[in-house]
């Protein structure tokens, strides 16, 4: 399963000890069975005390867990040794152990929702199944079978079918995520297609003008020139970005404009936005900063567009998800990178749902761009309750 869907550490946290807590919970009620009971051989025990436990740790997904095949090999191996001694030395057990159950039980269902490996999948799953299936052999009656079986091949049934939807919705998200990469790869080459045009206009009217003037005031060549070959080179390396472009006839083409005043622009919508006595006031709902080492760098076009969308992307994410928060735009550069951060506080009320809804793939979308940009993007939340998102563009060359 998908180790990266968007958790925050809190949830991770929740969700990794209810299932310690359950496993616990199964593991005391199998020595109170055991116990209760007077089973005193230790055939009885074995469930208990080797087979439960060892399972339970197979099942256990860490970042050093093995591979799923190992993990299944894990947890099929010593069980139907069990079930096999059980039957060749006719020692039964009134208790075939509910922590073995259950462990196999989530194995198959790691088995099941385990994306792409279809054949093994399938392999692995009916392999667990049988293992459970066999557990009631260890009571050594036919009713024992039978009913256990029964009650057995439902909890099968239950834990894959959940495995499978899990695994039909994890296709389906890669499926959305992968539409999304394609669809802002698309954006950025029309962008990109409309600047060069610009680009190669300009060389095209300065060329010509060149020429007409070089009779006249061949001193006037040179500087013309040298701002030739300075947009050829911007062309130039913003051709070696655009890849498969595909434009579409209702596209409206993108200008650049002046990056701190379109920034100032967003942000001032973003604070006339803000609903009135719900947080903030309006003229502290944001505010944008730039360095001066921001103001005096020389931004290539597609850098310049894709801040504009980092900007929009993340005060879009505030409205939805904070909409009562103070957030803080910044800009900073050295000299290899422009620095994008947009930062906002813990929101005064978390809303149950946010607006417009769940399951965006905007960041998804944004950091493609910025990637192929040789860019780098990262979001996540700070330990204060906020959210921040920063952006690292390269500069254009001077």
């Amino acid at each position: 399963m998908d180790r990266h869907l968007p958790r925050t550490p809190h949830v991770r946290r929740l969700i990794t000890v209810s299932g310690l807590f359950a496993f616990a919970l199964t593991w005391l009620a199998d020595i109170a069975v055991v116990t209760s009971a007077s089973m005193t051989s230790g055939t009885a025990w074995l469930p208990v005390v080797a087979t439960g436990p060892l399972i339970a740790l197979a099942v256990a997904e860490t970042p050093w867990s093995p591979s799923l095949g190992t993990c299944v090999a894990a947890a099929v191996s010593p069980s139907l040794a069990l079930t096999a001694w059980s039957l060749i030395a006719q020692s039964t057990m009134a208790w075939w152990g509910a922590l073995e159950t259950l462990g196999l039980l989530c194995m198959a269902l790691r088995t099941s929702a385990q994306p792409g490996r279809p054949a093994a999948a399938v392999a692995e799953t009916v392999l667990i199944s049988v293992t459970v299936l066999l557990l009631p052999l260890r009571a050594g009656s036919w009713q024992a079978f039978t009913g256990g079986g029964y009650v057995l091949t439902v909890a099968l049934a239950i834990f894959i079918t959940l495995g499978y939807t899990i695994r039909a919705l994890e296709a389906r998200r890669e499926r959305t995520a992968r539409e999304v990469r394609y669809g802002e790869r698309l954006a950025l080459a029309r962008d990109l297609h409309d600047l060069i045009a610009h680009h190669m206009t300009g060389i095209i009217v300065q060329a010509n003008a060149a020429l007409s003037i070089q009779a006249a005031a061949p001193d006037k060549i040179e500087p013309i020139l040298r701002n030739i070959a300075r947009t050829g080179a911007e062309t130039l390396e913003s051709t070696r970005r655009l890849v498969r472009v595909l434009r579409e006839e209702s596209n409206t083409p993108l200008r650049p404009g002046h990056l701190l005043t379109d920034l100032g622009e967003l942000v001032s919508a973003h604070c006339a936005a803000a609903s009135p006595g719900s947080g903030p006031t309006e003229a502290e709902t944001a505010r944008l900063e730039a360095t001066a080492a921001a103001r005096g760098v020389r931004l290539s076009p597609e850098v310049e567009t894709s801040a504009h969308r980092v900007v929009q992307e993340a005060l879009t994410n505030v409205r939805r998800h904070a909409s009562n928060a103070h957030t803080v735009v910044r800009l900073d550069a050295d000299t290899e990178r422009l620095r994008v951060t947009v930062t906002n506080t813990p929101p005064h009320r978390r809303a149950l749902t946010p607006a417009g809804g769940r399951g965006g793939f905007g960041l998804l979308g944004l950091r493609e761009r910025i990637e192929a940009l040789d860019g780098t993007l990262r979001a996540g939340p700070l330990p204060d309750g906020g959210w921040e998102v920063s952006a690292a563009l390269p500069l254009a060359p001077s």
